[in-house]
């Protein structure tokens, strides 16, 4: 039921049926029908349950950050769904990839010197107001996808709100916002979730807030192709590495904001002072758009069984092994990146050279492909 997969009344671009009913055809349960029935429930109770029985921090790491990525991953082929007026993500060039550990670096150090010389007290404050709205934001955005795809959501009537903020032009564009009145109650929650994270501090709620962060920005963050996410990988691989390695930076800056941005697993339920390990969320992004990547190619490709996107799931959930055996044996933080990207981009090759497409998939971009290719992507805008 291609219909089913719709988000509100959006339409589908003219290729895509064919490759949901081509994937769904060969492979029997398509992600995209199985992520909300199953994947989100699943998560949701993995959480809860986290907070209430004693689970080993190794094994909580593995299952949120595994189970964040899947989500995310198809949500983000959701988005190759819609039309390109409907469809929400930022595509990443060449030339972003490349930016991105410059700008990443900057944007590092100066929370590292803001941690340093600014009273923890005024930076959290700041810190609780950004988070407050971002974070109502992202549990609304997060929890509105799977419930619009319900019969009643589509029955509801649609309102729209228009306004122009950028009056500094000469003629500013119009902005529109549509809503629904169930989106009502989506923002109170959002909004009560983020209020009770800025008094409490819980590390529960600051989970909540980080899982709903991650699987907006892989679901909206997407690799125009192949190249482009190798060299994004192994640029901020070499960045993960030197700022965890050769400097305090990172670790400082972990440990001394007191925000959403990463997730947090109690060494030590019951105890009167929690001992936590964490994992940036970064670590959970990065990686998750590139395993995104190569579950659109599956799906563009109409490839059965979805071979890329599990081998590269399983890839990730390797390096998050490997990451926490290492960091066990050494006491030690460790760049998660490190083993996170030759895993995630060990996986896609080494699948790549088994079935004889290297070619195809170093060349894959979804940017274009030849007119007539079916299942092959299209120029979008």
């Amino acid at each position: 039921d291609v219909d089913g997969f719709l988000v509100g009344s959006a339409s589908l671009k003219p290729e895509f049926s064919d490759i949901v009913r081509s994937c769904h055809g060969k492979s029997g349960a398509f992600g995209p029908f199985m992520v909300d029935w199953v994947a989100y429930p699943l998560l949701l109770l993995a959480l809860g349950a986290f907070s209430a029985v004693p689970v080993h921090p190794y094994a909580q790491m593995l299952v949120l950050a595994t189970g964040t990525v899947y989500v995310g991953c198809h949500r983000s082929l959701g988005q190759i769904a819609l039309s390109p007026g409907e469809a929400q993500q930022e595509s990443v060039s060449r030339s972003d990839a490349l930016q991105f550990p410059v700008m990443g670096s900057a944007m590092l150090f100066g929370l590292y010197i803001v941690v340093k010389f600014v009273s923890k007290e005024y930076l959290n404050l700041l810190l609780a107001a950004y988070f407050l709205v971002i974070g109502a934001t992202a549990v609304v955005a997060t929890l509105r996808t799977p419930l619009q795809k319900l019969p009643a959501w589509r029955r509801l009537r649609t309102h729209v709100f228009r306004f122009r903020y950028q009056l500094w032009l000469a003629n500013p564009p119009e902005e529109r916002v549509e809503w629904v009145v169930a989106d009502v109650p989506l923002a109170a929650l959002g909004l009560a979730v983020s209020v009770a994270y800025a008094y409490t501090k819980s590390w529960v709620l600051s989970n909540v807030l980080g899982i709903c962060f991650s699987v907006s920005a892989i679901e909206l963050i997407s690799l125009s192709s192949f190249q482009v996410g190798c060299i994004l990988l192994m640029a901020l691989f070499v960045y993960d590495v030197f700022w965890v390695f050769g400097t305090e930076v990172m670790v400082t800056v972990a440990k001394g904001i007191d925000a959403p941005i990463k997730l947090l697993f109690p060494k030590n339920i019951g105890a009167d002072k929690l001992e936590f390990s964490m994992l940036g969320l970064g670590d959970i992004v990065i990686p998750g758009i590139f395993v995104a990547l190569m579950l659109r190619f599956d799906a563009r490709q109409a490839l059965p069984g979805l071979p890329y996107f599990r081998a590269n799931l399983a890839g990730y959930a390797s390096g998050l092994v490997a990451t926490v055996a290492v960091m066990h044996f050494f006491e030690a933080a460790q760049p998660a990146l490190l083993y996170l990207v030759p895993a995630c981009l060990g996986s896609a090759v080494a699948v790549a050279l088994a079935r004889g497409e290297m070619a195809t998939l170093w060349a894959f971009s979804e940017d274009e492909s030849p007119p007539g290719d079916k299942g092959e992507a299209k120029k979008d805008k």
